[in-house]
């Protein structure tokens, strides 16, 4: 009984597995480019790819930070405003629901004036968050 039991259990896990979705996984994205990019196995059949973007529209030569991998479909397609060390930040979620649909370099090429800009950006960021404590 116990064999037939595993036996079971084993079918179940591999369906479940065999219809999880594959996403581009990526925690640090500057300009459209990840600087970590990877492959993800989402955890249940219900979630989706999805990519998050976020901007400062005071800064339009900037094109922000992004991030991606799996998540549930409460909250995709949406764009939200909210406030980052006193600037403005517009976030926005797209998902899409097959596999690697997110694809991991989301603009054509960086500019040296744009990785300028990030650095600039991002050292000020760390040296405000550092100040703080």
């Amino acid at each position: 009984m116990a064999k037939i039991l595993c036996v079971i259990v084993a079918a179940l896990a591999y369906f479940m597995l065999a219809d999880s979705l594959d996403c581009n996984k990526c925690s640090v994205g500057l300009v459209g480019i990840c600087l970590n990019s990877n492959t993800l196995t989402c955890t249940t059949n219900t979630s989706v790819c999805f990519t998050g973007k976020a901007t400062f529209p005071s800064i339009s030569s900037f094109s922000g930070f992004n991030t991606q991998g799996c998540r549930e479909p409460a909250g995709c397609n949406m764009t939200s405003s909210s406030t980052l060390l006193g600037a403005n930040v517009s976030t926005t979620v797209t998902c899409c629901a097959s596999d690697k649909c997110n694809p991991t370099t989301i603009s054509s090429g960086v500019s040296s004036a744009s990785m300028s800009l990030v650095a600039v950006f991002a050292s000020a960021l760390m040296v405000s968050g550092w100040s703080t404590l």
